[in-house]
């Protein structure tokens, strides 16, 4: 089953649990209107206390936050409420509906970005950064990395196969991958087949490079590997030298709800930019991030012109 359907199933589950809140609530006298706010209202508190249960399970495995990014309790209910709100946006709406879509400019002259997606996710997840992109003319594929539950390297035939179209189709020899969580450890999975070469940049997003403890309640194989002191994920560190390291940058919040440790985004030898008061799926959202994966963009884009 693909994201999409997993997710527009739960969106089902969800409506039929509000309507089944709100008829009981109405044979107990309550208005039909009054009946179906509540019911909708039921839900929307589960949803809530899923969120807040997250940020408490990451607490227990988290890594000390710097003093440079200690929130105040005000600071913590806002980014509480914007992480509930891009949880919600997401997986209720945009990625319930999106599919893979590929964008070419061919007179762009610009590296092409090839977008990877997270654990339990899809393309709909880049719906704020594709418009950055349009706007800027660089040429741009996403790509649903299924079936969900599958082994990491699994995807990497998937990523190779659109690397090479979109290639193909901009004429470029290089692209720059833009990834979020999994995603991240898939463009590394990649690079370890085929090599980094055509890889002009990795830019990672709450990426658990070195494993996240919430991955222990996961189901798949991909939530295997992705636990801290896995095989696989030692066997991927030290497949890597010096060269492929310095080609990543990863972007990562030391609130992250799901990656735990949130240390574990840091990677020796990579370009680690290190943020606060956001967390794991408002990082799509979140304005400096997007104005920081705009700018490594800009950068190749400047030394390709050259």
């Amino acid at each position: 089953m693909s994201a999409r359907r997993l997710l527009q199933l739960v969106l089902m589950l969800q409506c039929a649990a509000a309507l089944l809140v709100a008829w009981a609530l109405h044979t107990q006298g309550a208005p039909w209107w009054g009946a179906l706010v509540a019911g909708i209202g039921a839900v929307a508190l589960a949803r809530l206390l899923i969120n807040m249960n997250n940020f408490m399970l990451s607490a227990v495995f988290a890594s000390p936050t710097p003093p440079a990014h200690r929130l105040g309790l005000g600071a913590r209910l806002r980014m509480l409420a914007l992480e509930y709100r891009a949880s919600m946006v997401m997986t209720s709406w945009l990625m319930a509906r999106a599919s893979a879509a590929t964008r070419i400019y061919p007179d762009s002259g610009q590296v092409p970005v090839l977008l990877l997606h997270g654990y339990g996710a899809n393309s709909g997840y880049w719906t704020h950064l594709t418009p950055l992109l349009d706007a800027a003319r660089i040429s741009h594929a996403t790509v649903d990395l299924e079936p969900v539950a599958a082994s990491i390297d699994d995807y990497a035939p998937l990523v190779e196969r659109h690397v090479q179209a979109l290639l193909a189709a901009t004429g470029a020899s290089q692209v720059a991958i833009v990834t979020h969580s999994m995603g991240g450890l898939v463009a590394r999975a990649w690079m370890r087949v085929v090599g980094h070469a055509r890889a002009a940049r990795v830019v990672t997003l709450g990426t658990p490079h070195h494993g996240t403890a919430m991955a222990r309640f996961g189901i798949g194989i991909n939530a295997f590997q992705m636990r801290p002191g896995s095989d696989w994920l030692r066997a991927l560190n030290a497949s890597e030298d010096a060269a492929t390291r310095a080609l990543i940058t990863s972007i990562f919040t030391h609130h992250d709800n799901i990656v735990a440790p949130q240390t574990s985004s840091m990677l020796a030898g990579a370009r680690n930019v290190e943020l606060g008061g956001v967390g794991h799926v408002a990082l799509g959202r979140d304005r400096r991030v997007l104005a920081e994966i705009m700018r490594e963009l800009s950068l190749l884009s400047a030394a390709a012109g050259r």
